[in-house]
């Protein structure tokens, strides 16, 4: 299977399952578009007609361009077969361990903001923050069901997880005193709205946090619109300071800045280029998530304003890392050498499997988007898993286990998608979400072409050397 599109004067060819990208003439480009369905001789008749106007090329450029595409695939990097369609097979029985948890300490939030999937932190149940001796058995359950896992992976999630900040120090102090007993050792992410942030947080968060997310929506009427205060006041102006104070501490250190898109701001560019120019270089913007129904929920109809604006994106950060204040973008963070091996890529996230959310109550769901869905409720730290039967249908999703998956270019680097968004759109965890589907397909389009301009800048820079 390949996958052929063109886009900022490159024309890219993706072979689905060797993962080799080329970059190709027009002439090649045509060829390889007719190649596996239609006979040699009636390509070149084709090709002649179509570059009629251009006399430079010849029939011998012609047969030479079907040859090179001839040895291509010999070569295994052009219309290779699927091979691991079999791996997929057996996935519901294999053995996982737990390498990672997401901490709901605070199932509230300090901000009211409208499009929480969380219902504004509740998780559409009661108030709550996680005790300290539900977090210490939380690391407890994560280190006796780890396995030959050595990295553990411990997020700090809400709600907003400084409200309950004691707590946070003491389950982080806890993970780092039995490292040395069980030879692992812990990563701590922790996701704020910046609300509560000052000295002694930003401190301790440089010194524990692997990771820190950061949530900003962009331009202040953006940004002010949805993500209130209790109050119904907007958070823009308390948080950025904050925000730009803390990264300045940070270092080198890994943070994000992570805003959400919706239909009012289907021009979400203006929002990342806003958060880059308030000094920020690591950034994400997701499109949100919500019933179809909301006033904000994003339509089939944004769809070509979409790919438009991650188009604009892709080409800006070019420009910018060209002029030397460029930036990351979460979704463009694509290693086409050395990137997951394909276990990964057929098994996906891990959810409610190797990655699992815990309540302030202590019971286990597959990820933080099923929290409160006790349908999806797998177990309790203190028992463990009780329901290895869901467990199971975690363990079979991926893009081998979907029928629409089937045909689609994009699998091996989606994995299937997101098993939370598959239920909440279709009623199931094999369904697929295709709105969702239509944006990654995008971003991975952009993220190669990013690559791919990126490779022969460098490529430029050696010759001239």
């Amino acid at each position: 299977m390949i996958h052929q599109y063109k886009l900022n004067g490159y024309n890219i060819i993706l072979d689905t399952y060797s993962g080799s990208v080329h970059v190709v003439d027009d002439l090649a480009y045509e060829i390889i578009a007719l190649y596996e369905n239609t006979p040699k001789d009636e390509i070149a008749r084709k090709m002649l007609d179509k570059f009629a106007d251009m006399p430079a090329i010849t029939v011998k450029d012609i047969q030479e361009t079907i040859a090179d595409v001839e040895e291509l695939k010999q070569d295994g990097q052009l219309f290779t077969v699927d091979e691991y369609k079999d791996l997929s097979i057996n996935l519901r029985n294999r053995t996982t361990y737990v390498k990672a948890l997401c901490l709901n300490v605070a199932h509230t939030c300090n901000l009211s903001c409208q499009y929480c999937f969380a219902s504004q932190g509740k998780y559409n149940g009661d108030r709550a923050i996680m005790s300290y001796e539900v977090g210490q058995r939380a690391i407890d359950f994560l280190l006796e069901n780890s396995g030959h896992h050595r990295h553990l992976d411990v997020d700090f999630f809400g709600g907003e997880p400084l409200m309950v900040w004691e707590t946070v120090k003491q389950i982080v102090a806890y993970a780092r005193s039995k490292e040395s007993i069980y030879n692992k050792s812990f990563r701590f992410t922790f996701t704020t709205n910046g609300v509560l942030l000052n000295d002694e947080v930003t401190e301790f968060l440089n010194q524990e946090m692997y990771n820190v997310v950061l949530s900003l929506d962009g331009r202040k009427e953006v940004h002010d619109r949805l993500r209130k205060t209790i109050n119904g006041k907007g958070s823009y102006d308390t948080i950025v300071p904050k925000f730009q104070e803390f990264v300045k501490k940070r270092g080198e250190k890994e943070y994000y800045v992570r805003g959400t898109y919706t239909h009012n701001n289907v021009d979400f560019t203006n929002d990342i280029f806003h958060i880059a120019d308030l000094g920020f270089d690591k950034l994400s913007m997701e499109p949100v998530i919500c019933g179809p129904r909301e006033p904000y929920a994003l339509t089939e109809e944004d769809l070509p304003e979409i790919y438009h604006q991650y188009e604009i994106l892709a080409k800006e950060m070019l420009r910018r890392g060209e002029n030397g204040n460029g930036f990351t973008f979460y979704h463009y963070m694509l290693d086409l050498s050395e990137g997951p091996c394909i276990q990964k890529r057929i098994s996906g996230c891990g959810s409610g499997t190797e990655y699992l959310a815990v309540t302030p109550w202590g019971d286990l769901f597959p990820c933080h988007q099923f929290v409160g869905d006790e349908e999806y409720k797998l177990g309790n730290i203190w028992a463990g898993i009780t329901r290895p039967e869901l467990q199971g249908q975690f363990k079979e999703s991926n893009c081998y286990s979907k029928p629409e998956c089937s045909d689609c270019w994009a699998k091996l680097y989606c994995s299937g998608g997101c098993p939370a968004n598959a239920l909440h759109a279709t009623g199931s965890l094999n369904g697929t979400y295709n709105f969702s589907c239509d944006i990654f397909r995008k971003r991975i389009e952009c993220s190669m072409m990013v690559k791919v301009a990126e490779t022969f800048r460098e490529m430029e820079k050696e010759e001239l050397a």
